[in-house]
């Protein structure tokens, strides 16, 4: 039923959340203040993963049944937090289409607060009105472009919210901790590596365009979310396959800043010591005026001009 191998490493971390997330249930009234913690830390991590797993699900789906993918992705609204669907209109058709431009809604560009830390935790509270925006007025046009969309849709909006209401009646206070803050942490952290990935870097550059982290724990745990690059070269190829097109395609002429070693090491360079907002290349990086967000959505829904990969995300 899979359509690669691979992915039964995707299916091992979302089965392995809700384990993990009915062991946490369990255990919350058992346990002191220190495991709780821990329960909490580890659920944040897996949901983030799960959020990652998402995003790839959208590109290329999981298995070659599409009912089977439907359903999955009920399973993985409900280890994220909200619904699948909804990453079509922000990433699939605008920010992997217009990457870094105006009708990118998320763009880099929209936070400049001089201190590049405060740039980027203010990112994802700054683009998430664009994207909520655009959420409800792509929804709208495809509720009578593509009926089916639609209740996939409404499926995932019942089962994200009602699932979560379930749990808060029965205790709120292992719910919000187990699973609001994790899935809050999820859509967050999602959103956020947006900045990681593209700011100070290139979108006109055949290879600059995206920043890439090659660690290859890292990598492991986030199927190859690392080489972003390749994966804005080709959005459709499979994440297990990432690596080797890398290396084959962008390596060869990326500008050696853009293929970092450690995230954490960048995460540290970049907001704590320099901590300066700068070009993929070490120049101080002046951001480009910005102003409102273009309209991206195309006039036809659905059809051959969202491309074979958008049309996959679409109908998916």
């Amino acid at each position: 039923m899979l359509r690669y191998r691979a992915d039964i490493r995707t299916l091992g971390f979302v089965g392995f959340y809700y384990a993990f997330l009915a062991f946490a249930l369990w255990a919350w009234p058992r346990v002191g203040v220190g495991p709780r913690a821990g329960l909490v830390v580890v659920l944040m991590c897996v949901s983030w993963f799960c959020a990652v797993i998402r995003h790839n699900s959208l590109h290329t789906p999981v298995f070659k049944q599409r009912w089977a993918n439907k359903i999955f992705q009920v399973l993985l609204t409900c280890s994220y937090g909200f619904p699948v669907s909804e990453y079509v209109p922000g990433h699939n058709l605008s920010h992997h289409k217009f990457t870094q431009e105006r009708r990118d809604i998320m763009r880099t560009t929209k936070v400049d607060y001089g201190w590049n830390l405060l740039s980027f935790l203010m990112f994802f509270p700054t683009v998430a009105v664009g994207v909520t925006r655009a959420n409800y007025k792509y929804t709208a046009i495809m509720k009578a472009k593509l009926p089916k969309w639609h209740r996939q849709l409404q499926l995932e909006l019942a089962f994200a919210w009602g699932s979560k209401a379930i749990l808060f009646l029965l205790d709120w206070r292992s719910a919000l901790f187990l699973v609001l803050v994790p899935h809050l942490w999820a859509v967050w952290g999602i959103t956020s590596v947006n900045y990681l990935q593209h700011d100070g870097c290139d979108q006109d550059h055949p290879v600059n365009h995206s920043r890439n982290f090659m660690g290859r724990v890292f990598n492991w745990f986030t199927f190859n979310n690392g080489f972003h690059g390749i994966h804005h070269e080709e959005p459709g190829l499979h994440w297990s396959l990432l690596r080797e097109e890398h290396m084959k395609r962008l390596h060869p002429t990326i500008h050696p800043a853009l293929e970092q070693r450690s995230l954490l090491v960048y995460l540290v360079r970049a907001f704590i010591w320099p901590g300066k907002r700068v070009r993929f290349d070490g120049e101080p990086y002046v951001v480009p005026a910005d102003g409102p967000d273009e309209n991206w959505i195309p006039e036809k829904l659905p059809g051959a001009d969202l491309g074979a990969e958008g049309a996959i995300a679409v109908e998916a």
